[in-house]
């Protein structure tokens, strides 16, 4: 259960040695900064102190105030790690984002016609999918493309869409790849 109101800027790993160290997957644009945010919590609100945090490889390893043994740092393993959207600043970029700022922006097509509501965006590791709720409950996900979400305003609350055409037939056994032949959207992660 995600707090409301929070980014998702890392997630806990495998316990290192014996001492409670444990790995560290960051989501920060640089990958140390996690340790720099004050609000640093799981995701039922219980706060997390990073007391150190190193580079090994290509990861991060961390030291967990509380945590001084393999055993407790196990019990952390795959936790998810939030701050406060208060914490992070403005993107720089005008066309960037962070991700948890389009969740629940209203979606209309480009003659303004409602489409529906952006229920979340998931990274299943191949770009970013943006998943509209539509009325009646039904969902459809999309590649967060320019050419699929053409016009993003924030602070009106709504983003543009220009789906996909359907087709009847498909040669590719009935997948859907929201049309993800002119690459990613220029946007932020979660913690950037």
């Amino acid at each position: 259960m995600k707090m409301v109101g929070t980014i998702l800027v890392g997630q806990l790993g495998a316990p290192v040695g014996v001492r409670g160290e444990i790995r560290l997957r960051s989501f920060t644009a640089d990958p140390m900064a996690i340790a720099d945010y004050p609000s640093l919590a799981f995701a039922d609100g219980a706060p997390v102190a990073l007391v150190a945090l190193r580079e090994q490889g290509k990861g991060l390893v961390a030291r967990i105030k509380g945590v001084g043994d393999r055993d407790a740092a196990e019990k952390l393993v795959n936790r998810e790690l939030f701050i406060d959207r208060a914490d992070m600043g403005e993107p720089e970029d005008e066309d960037e984002f962070y991700l948890a700022d389009l969740v629940g922006l209203a979606v209309v097509t480009g003659d303004g016609a409602p489409f529906g509501t952006v229920r979340a965006v998931h990274d299943f590791g191949a770009g970013d999918i943006v998943e509209v709720a539509q009325a009646g409950g039904a969902t459809q996900m999309f590649a967060f493309t320019r050419a699929i979400f053409p016009e993003i305003d924030i602070a009106a609350g709504r983003m543009t869409i220009a789906p996909p055409p359907e087709t009847s037939e498909r040669d590719d056994g009935g997948r859907d790849d929201g049309g993800r032949d002119d690459g990613e959207r220029g946007a932020g992660g979660e913690g950037e």
